[in-house]
């Protein structure tokens, strides 16, 4: 760990309180993986003009933990526009050829001010893997958590399919198997589910969801306008409320920037509501 990792890592929040919990306040963001194809300036303007709090930051384009300037340059660009990382989105996927990297992720992670790591739980879902391998996985995510921890980070896996955090009973027999207090999980609605069938797998992940992707996927991958999809994401943030975990917009309908200030300011809506449903 190095000194600028230490010093971090002392200013930050105790462990399993990242975000707006200290408030309790849903906090609202992007993730940058949302526009792959802008800058990293211009999506950070795109999201303060839209009224966006927080964004996460993804590994792959915008934020490459291999490249120490880029990322300083990011940093600085989320400062410039009063955005607030909150997450660095690495494709660390918790296997034995990757965890030799994990140091340079957490590290990455601690330059762009980010509490948090996103991390995928391996490579297979949840019905097919072995169990050598789901144990691997495990053991990974455990080590990766550690090393987080020593950085004054929390790690999440992405509620994902093809990975072990790809229904909510995987989700939590994972977490309880890692076993680490800073591992929480990441939500998001499975492709094609109901919603009230997507909800009731929120409830039970409980307060185990430090954040949620937010995207209206209707049917398959078709991208609807978020109000399309209204009755899943205003309950879901009712929910949610009071939890202060962040709400990110991912994958707008078209990929098309110019929708991003009218998806930001449905979002807005649906975390005004309360449990009831009144503004």
């Amino acid at each position: 760990m190095t000194e600028e990792s230490r010093r971090t890592a002392v200013e930050r929040p105790p462990l399993g309180r990242p975000g707006g919990l200290d408030t309790g306040l849903t906090r609202l963001g992007l993730c940058s993986v949302t526009f792959r194809r802008l800058p990293a300036a211009e999506v950070a303007r795109r999201a303060a003009n839209a009224g966006l709090e927080v964004i996460e930051w993804g590994a792959d384009v915008h934020a490459p933990a291999g490249e120490p300037g880029t990322i300083r340059a990011v940093r600085e660009v989320s400062d410039r526009y009063g955005l607030a990382c909150c997450s660095y989105g690495s494709y660390f996927r918790a296997t034995r050829a990757e965890l030799a990297a994990f140091p340079a992720v957490a590290q990455a992670a601690v330059v762009l001010g980010a509490p948090r790591v996103r991390v995928w739980a391996g490579g297979t879902g949840s019905r097919s893997v072995l169990p050598d391998e789901r144990y691997e996985t495990v053991l990974c995510l455990r080590e990766a958590a550690r090393i987080a921890a020593d950085h004054g980070l929390e790690l999440a896996p992405e509620f994902h399919g093809g990975t072990l955090t790809d229904t909510v009973a995987s989700t939590l027999r994972l977490l309880d198997e890692v076993g680490a207090d800073n591992v929480r999980t990441y939500w998001q609605p499975p492709q094609d589910t109901p919603d009230e069938e997507a909800l009731a797998g929120l409830v039970e992940l409980g307060d185990r969801v430090t954040a949620v992707h937010v995207f209206s996927w209707w049917p398959g991958h078709n991208r609807l306008p978020l109000a399309d999809r209204w009755d899943l994401w205003a309950p879901a943030l009712g929910l949610l409320a009071g939890r202060g975990v962040e709400a990110l917009l991912e994958f707008v309908p078209g990929d098309d920037p110019a929708v991003l200030a009218r998806e930001a300011q449905t979002l807005r809506r649906a975390a005004d509501q309360s449990p009831s449903g009144q503004t």
